[in-house]
């Protein structure tokens, strides 16, 4: 496909090479030539090895942990195919790191989302490529386009061929306040009513479990939010959910952070299945029997080829 005389490339950093792969061979195109590696004293070295002028370039990284060192390897990779003179470069970022820091929580906090957005656009994107951001909002704090797209309907796809459309007894349940709107689309897909857990959380990465609105004993409930960190708040929504009569309880989620005591957590939980999409990579010691994740490499892919076609993205979400 050649549809403005550009040619497109691929590129990644070390984040999620899996998956920069993946969705390379979707595309049909092999990954960039380029080396991503570190002088002894750790600052990140980049080596791009093909000529990209003029070319229509996308990166392909997560700002997944090591955090910090997956977000300089993406600031760099876009100087230097911008140094480069590449003709135009989107950050394809599965998962946007620092995005939970969006507002002044309390006072002197920094809005670090912000911060990132602004690095991002100084180092020469020219758009960003991501899903689910923990707040749709922050599509505002880049000068730049944004696409965003979805990982519900993964999910809710998933769900519903293995219950295989039989949902009667299935309920969607959203762990806070804050991620109703993604569980309502989510309940909406497969046609089932939505419940709601209120809590309160009394400090970062500890919550307490007040109650539940919605009817849920005697149901199979799916536990949906858009990332899954220490899974202290899903685990907790999980064993009171089945203090209430629930009979199965799974979760899902787009971006599988599980950091800390999370792989302990979700082990001896209630949850019979975590479902989790590739948008961060899931390592050898992290994969237990309870934990499935699927793949977004289709959805990017397509994603790539359209911006790269000048076609509508908005189209995109509509089929999903």
């Amino acid at each position: 496909m050649n549809l403005h005389g550009k040619d497109i490339k691929i590129f990644a950093g070390n984040s999620n090479r899996a998956l920069a792969e993946e969705i390379a061979q979707k595309v049909g195109l092999p990954l960039g030539a380029s080396v991503v590696s570190k002088f002894s004293d750790g600052e990140i070295a980049i080596s791009i090895n093909e000529v990209v002028r003029g070319s229509d370039v996308f990166i392909v990284q997560s700002t997944c942990s090591p955090v910090n060192d997956n977000l300089v390897e993406l600031l760099i990779l876009i100087d230097a195919l911008k140094r480069a003179s590449a003709g135009r470069i989107t950050a394809v970022m599965p998962y946007f790191g620092y995005a939970r820091q969006d507002r002044k929580a309390k006072a002197r906090d920094p809005i670090s989302a912000k911060l990132v957005a602004n690095l991002i656009t100084v180092a020469g994107a020219d758009r960003v490529l991501t899903m689910d951001l923990h707040a749709p909002q922050l599509q505002g704090f880049f000068d730049i386009p944004v696409d965003h797209l979805l990982g519900t309907p993964i999910l809710a796809q998933y769900f519903y061929k293995k219950f295989k459309g039989e949902t009667d007894d299935v309920v969607v349940v959203s762990p806070d306040i804050g991620s109703v709107g993604r569980s309502r689309k989510f309940a909406e897909k497969i046609d089932v009513p939505l419940a709601i857990i209120d809590k309160r959380r009394p400090k970062a990465n500890v919550c307490e479990i007040m109650n539940i609105i919605g009817d849920v004993k005697d149901k199979r409930v799916i536990l949906v939010d858009d990332l899954i960190d220490t899974a202290g708040t899903v685990v907790n929504a999980a064993n009171a959910l089945k203090d209430m009569g629930a009979t199965e309880i799974y979760a899902c989620c787009t971006h599988g952070v599980l950091s800390g005591p999370a792989i302990d957590r979700i082990r001896t939980s209630a949850i019979k299945e975590l479902v989790t999409l590739n948008t961060i990579p899931l390592p050898n010691e992290k994969r237990i029997s309870k934990i499935t994740v699927l793949s977004v490499a289709d959805v990017f892919a397509e994603a790539i080829e359209r911006i790269y076609g000048d076609m509508s993205i908005s189209s995109l979400f509509t089929q999903q």
